[in-house]
């Protein structure tokens, strides 16, 4: 309970340090943020009024606490151009961006695990080489190149095969699942290569070092063969140190698919951040920004909890830390 409360108080810090640092941010911009907003031939009248409709005549101060205590009450703000609710924009997005994250987490896990594996358990130096080479070669491709790629080839109206839509997402969203899920394939698959062959790297860098351990010549001493010793005990024991990994990666993943999610036309937040970004719709992206840092602490929280309940041998140290304290 005392690590969960110091998890806890360590995170309300953390976001609380991010609200200033997102806030600041965009207050340090060159010129004021309304004249930014408004464009650069908008008149005086405009900049004044839309200073005044947003509260940027206020005191830097007032301006921050007002915005903590509207995104307390859930209150994310208004788009200036859509006058949609900021949280139903990102809901829109999020409906769309976190699909294609599990989907191509899926496909990563798929790939990366079983390949990191038997880089492992290759006997051969021939063919520990080509798992090497292909890591290196599948985490090397740039997600741009890779996304056209398979457009050429897969692509509906413009590739060989004729099989996959290639740009957008349907206009009723999850209302045909099929379709949604048809649409997400692609991006899915060109980002799934990607981190695949980076969890192939951590499965294979983790379970390397665990195969030339006592707890492998332990279990082969109880009668497993040195396959059965890899996978049962090896991999168990590579579990907490695998899902700090893919937790990580989830979350970086949300902006990182920023690139393949504008490649394929799709809405998600890593588009619609640019959009907002590219419009000066900056009040918005004050809380877009926010909303991330909230998300990427809140995955750091629960992977750091999950890591403490997989590893007994954390909360071991940290008993034995107490006691000699």
């Amino acid at each position: 309970m005392r690590f969960v409360l110091k998890r806890l108080a360590l995170f309300v810090v953390a976001l609380f340090g991010l609200s200033v640092v997102v806030f600041a941010a965009l207050r340090i911009l060159p010129g004021d943020v309304a004249s930014v907003m408004a464009g650069v031939n908008s008149p005086p009248e405009r900049v004044t009024q839309l200073r005044e409709q947003l509260g940027l005549d206020r005191p830097l101060i007032a301006q921050y606490f007002d915005w903590m205590s509207a995104l307390a009450r859930g209150d994310f703000g208004t788009s200036i151009l859509t006058g949609r609710s900021v949280t139903s924009l990102v809901g829109a997005r999020a409906s769309i961006t976190f699909p294609l994250i599990i989907l191509a987490l899926l496909i990563a896990l798929v790939i990366g695990l079983p390949l990191g594996c038997a880089a492992v358990l290759a006997r051969s130096a021939t063919v520990r080489a080509v798992f090497h080479v292909l890591a290196i070669v599948g985490g090397a491709v740039p997600a741009l190149w890779g996304g056209l790629l398979l457009i050429l080839l897969f692509g509906r109206g413009v590739g060989l095969l004729d099989v996959f839509p290639s740009q957008g997402f349907p206009l009723d969203g999850w209302g045909t699942p099929g379709s949604a899920i048809s649409a997400l394939v692609l991006p899915a698959v060109s980002v799934g290569i990607i981190v695949g062959a980076s969890l192939m790297r951590y499965t294979r860098a983790a379970l390397g070092d665990l195969a030339s351990s006592g707890y492998i010549d332990m279990a082969r001493s109880c009668g497993m063969t040195r396959t059965q010793a890899v996978l049962r005990v090896g991999l168990r024991l590579a579990t907490p140190q695998l899902v700090s990994v893919i937790g990580l990666t989830f979350a970086s993943m949300v902006t990182g698919v920023m690139v393949i999610e504008n490649l394929f036309a799709l809405p998600g937040i890593g588009n619609g951040l640019v959009t907002d970004v590219g419009n000066r719709d900056l009040i918005a992206v004050q809380s877009e920004l926010f909303l991330l840092a909230a998300f990427f602490l809140t995955v750091g929280l629960v992977v750091d909890l999950f890591h403490r309940v997989l590893d007994p041998r954390l909360k071991t140290a940290t008993a034995i830390t107490e006691v000699t304290a």
